[in-house]
């Protein structure tokens, strides 16, 4: 890695516990995920700060845009200056990062807006947003002299983690809840050669499992609970305020499920205003699938009390949901690792955590797809959320919103074709024996349609399909 060539400076960068009352320092080289006296989560603190009204880091990152190493390449290491590595390090990169912004002009009509941006990270080496912050854990594993990775998993951490792994050349062994996995992530954990471990239980239950197995010094956890994972996915948040032109937009919206995501991108928005980079912070806005909505439970809760606006004041404990049910499996998680971070994001920015249905989530999802985007189910929530906060006037019209979305249309291609054929099952609320699915009935189905092998029919079926076309805002 390149010494760092800016005006930038920074005090000694620790692992810092999260509760304020404890505040307890570790340095970056011991293998640690939570603070050893009480047990909090912890993230890195690197003092940033740079002369005032100091531009150069914007003129350095754009130029690396335009370079041929494949460290300035990197969508995540052409920031390294904000990130917690030493310059001697060797780099594990799959040229992460440098994901697209699209205008979605249909999604936008249907949320109630006149213009919405959605930021692909699905658009990944391995098709999600995982990506930009294994790049830095695998890196740090190297550097610590990891002989084995390990993560729990509902799929796209697996699929990341294992390229990585692979990448690097370190064993790799991913725990994952048995039957609740979409095929086309264990394909992807299969073919990068991890060792695919199924367990009876849910996600909730391999995190369990992973952190007592982490307690081996040759094991090195890559979940969330890592500060250096959320250290490489904050750099979201760079290259998308400098696709923005540095103009932080007025919403961010993103799923909400183990919470790693919305932590890291309020961690990279506040150190872009901490540097005078942006001049405000983006109300950030997370959405949870609601049969798997810890954290909005707990937001509700604050929403009635004195510190519903005291990032100060954070709760030490979150109820988690004991069987969380969605069909978005990425968000299927009931005890999510890094809630206290996100939430204190939230809180900082002014934003919300809400809920959607399964039916919302579908439906959005369609409609994501006639912008010619394709998505997972569980990006497809914030599409979903950003209509309901449009509707209770908490996002203007004319405000501007870009929407997450973190995983491939490809990572379950099982659950569009069941949309579109009107077969897709709801999941069952039921904590005891199996009850009888409820299918939906989308609004935006596109089935596949029969048609006899002539000109005259396959013209007139498509006239038909014309006639009944339909603008995405004016139905459901």
């Amino acid at each position: 890695m390149n010494e760092i060539g800016t005006p930038l400076l920074r005090q000694s960068a620790v692992q810092r516990c999260l509760a304020p009352e404890c505040a307890a320092q570790y340095s970056l080289r011991e293998r640690i995920y939570v603070c050893r006296r009480c047990g909090s989560p912890l993230e890195i603190d690197c003092a940033w700060k740079a002369p005032a009204g100091d531009l150069s880091l914007r003129e350095q990152w754009e130029a690396r845009a335009a370079s041929d190493d494949p460290v300035d390449r990197s969508g995540v290491w052409r920031y390294r200056e904000l990130l917690p590595i030493p310059a001697e390090a060797q780099i594990v990169t799959l040229s992460e990062g440098n994901t697209p912004v699209y205008d979605a002009p249909r999604s936008a009509e249907y949320a109630g807006l006149a213009r919405l941006r959605l930021k692909h990270l699905g658009c990944n080496p391995t098709g999600s947003f995982k990506d930009a912050g294994m790049t830095v854990a695998v890196t740090q594993a190297v550097l610590l002299g990891a002989r084995t990775l390990v993560c729990a998993s509902t799929g796209n951490t697996a699929a990341s983690l294992a390229a990585y792994a692979a990448r690097a050349g370190i064993a790799c062994a991913i725990l994952v809840p048995r039957g609740q996995i979409s095929a086309a992530k264990l394909a992807q954990s299969m073919d990068y050669g991890a060792a695919v471990l199924e367990i009876e239980g849910n996600f909730d239950d391999s995190m369990r499992l992973v952190q007592e197995l982490a307690a081996d010094p040759e094991i090195y956890l890559a979940n969330s609970i890592n500060p250096f994972r959320i250290e490489g996915q904050k750099t979201v948040a760079f290259e998308l305020l400098q696709q923005c032109k540095w103009l932080a937009p007025d919403h961010v919206v993103v799923p909400g499920g183990n919470l790693g995501n919305s932590s890291a991108l309020a961690k990279g928005f506040a150190e872009l205003l901490r540097l005078g980079l942006i001049r405000r912070l983006p109300k950030l806005h997370v959405v949870q699938a609601e049969g798997a909505a810890p954290l909005a439970h707990l937001y509700a809760e604050l929403i009635a009390s004195k510190t519903r606006r005291d990032p100060s004041s954070i709760p030490r404990r979150i109820a988690p949901v004991e069987h969380p049910q969605t069909l978005a499996t990425a968000i299927k998680i009931g005890a999510p690792v890094s809630w206290q971070k996100s939430l204190r994001g939230i809180l900082e920015s002014g934003g919300q955590v809400l809920t959607v249905s399964e039916p919302e989530i579908a439906d959005a999802k369609a409609i994501i797809g006639r912008d010619g985007v394709g998505c997972e189910p569980a990006s497809a929530t914030t599409l979903a959320g950003i209509r309901k906060l449009v509707v209770g006037k908490v996002i203007g019209a004319e405000d501007s919103v870009v929407a997450v979305l973190t995983g491939h249309i490809l990572k379950d291609p099982d659950y569009v074709t069941h949309y579109h054929q009107g077969t897709l099952a709801l999941p069952s609320r039921s904590k005891g024996e199996p009850q009888p699915a409820d299918t939906l009935s989308g609004s935006f189905r596109n089935p596949p349609e029969r048609v006899a092998p002539a000109r005259e029919a396959i013209l007139a079926l498509l006239d038909k399909r014309q006639k009944r076309a339909v603008p995405s805002g004016a139905r459901g």
